[in-house]
């Protein structure tokens, strides 16, 4: 039991020792650049100036960053910073405060939804970033990451009528039970492997390793159809990296069309196998193209393989665009040390 606040402070400096990742967010992120753009919520959601006026935005912002950046559900978020020393001094919150419930966090989470404010925030940083000096440099790299959620049990028929947008139609579905079907989410298959979600489609530029663009569709989508909307004009190079799947003739065409520099893997097949010669350059390739990979790996080792607990597409894109934008904090803030 914590009896005083000298408690509290010898507490806390026993948890600076062995080091929280949590005090360099606070250090070198400046908050406030994200009211403007939350104060949407209220404007869109108050009518009056009657009642409470609830949790503060930024508040309520930064644990749905905690919440991104650990994998955390609402009511894990929740007991964790009720909990957590490190969660709470994070968000400014006494030992004696009021923490907001999981339902809170869900309501906020649905405001940002509401007034589309998730790409809004993300471009708000990538603002902020550009004014701080991270320009995107070097040239880009592009890439998906499937994120999967929960299967669902449906037979042959369903899924049909399901892939054809005629959802509505399946009769042994009552309200209740279409309410928690997830009938964007599609099945693909990975080196063998079936998975069913969703896909995160970003660019990031090979300099800062940030994510300049994303982009989420269902998983069936193959990664080349997104690739262009992804480009970066304004990126100091025009190299660009991407693995095979990007690879196509009209692909390569595009892109010196448009003034691009492509070094796209090849990949072989069993009557046209590689030479040693595209070996060769595909290892040359992959040192630039695999720095892709480390932000993915950062993401899985901060919060864990993302499983969404979300249903629908709207949903999805709201909890995969929240993580991309936590990334790009936490990365943004490494930078900010280093440098």
């Amino acid at each position: 039991m914590i009896d005083g606040p000298f408690d509290l402070h010898f507490r806390l400096q026993k948890i600076d020792k062995t080091g929280d990742p949590l005090i360099r967010l606070n250090e070198m992120i400046d908050w406030e650049i994200f009211r403007s753009e939350l104060e949407l919520i209220r404007k869109k959601k108050r009518k009056s100036n009657a009642g409470a006026k609830g949790y503060d935005l930024v508040l309520m912002f930064k644990i749905i960053i905690l919440q991104s950046l650990y994998n955390l559900s609402d009511d894990q978020i929740e007991f964790q910073i009720l909990d957590r020393l490190s969660f709470m001094r994070f968000l400014g919150l006494s030992i004696r405060g009021k923490v907001p419930d999981a339902t809170s966090v869900w309501r906020f989470r649905e405001a940002l939804i509401e007034a589309s404010l998730v790409d809004k925030l993300f471009d708000k940083f990538q603002l902020h970033l550009r004014e701080s000096g991270f320009t995107a440099r070097k040239g880009q790299i592009v890439d998906a990451s499937i994120i999967k959620c929960p299967r669902q049990r449906n037979s042959r028929e369903e899924n049909d009528k399901i892939k054809k947008g005629k959802a509505d139609e399946i009769e042994d579905w009552s309200p209740q039970k279409q309410a928690q079907k997830d009938t964007d989410a599609r099945w693909t298959k990975k080196n063998g492997a079936k998975y069913y979600g969703y896909k995160n489609h970003i660019q990031i530029d090979v300099e800062n390793k940030l994510i300049r663009k994303y982009a989420v569709t269902d998983a069936s989508v193959h990664d080349s159809n997104v690739f262009e909307e992804l480009l970066d004009e304004d990126n100091s190079s025009r190299d660009i990296w991407a693995d095979s799947a990007y690879r196509s003739k009209n692909q390569i065409e595009n892109l010196s069309a448009k003034g691009f520099r492509e070094h796209l893997q090849r990949k072989g097949s069993r009557h046209k196998p590689l030479t040693k010669w595209e070996k060769h350059g595909n290892r040359t390739r992959s040192r630039t193209r695999s720095r892709v990979e480390h932000v993915f790996g950062v993401q899985a080792m901060r919060a864990g393989t993302l499983i969404l607990r979300t249903i629908g597409k709207t949903r999805a894109a709201c909890k995969i665009g929240l993580r991309n934008l936590s990334y790009n904090i936490d990365r943004y803030s490494m930078l900010k040390l280093e440098g």
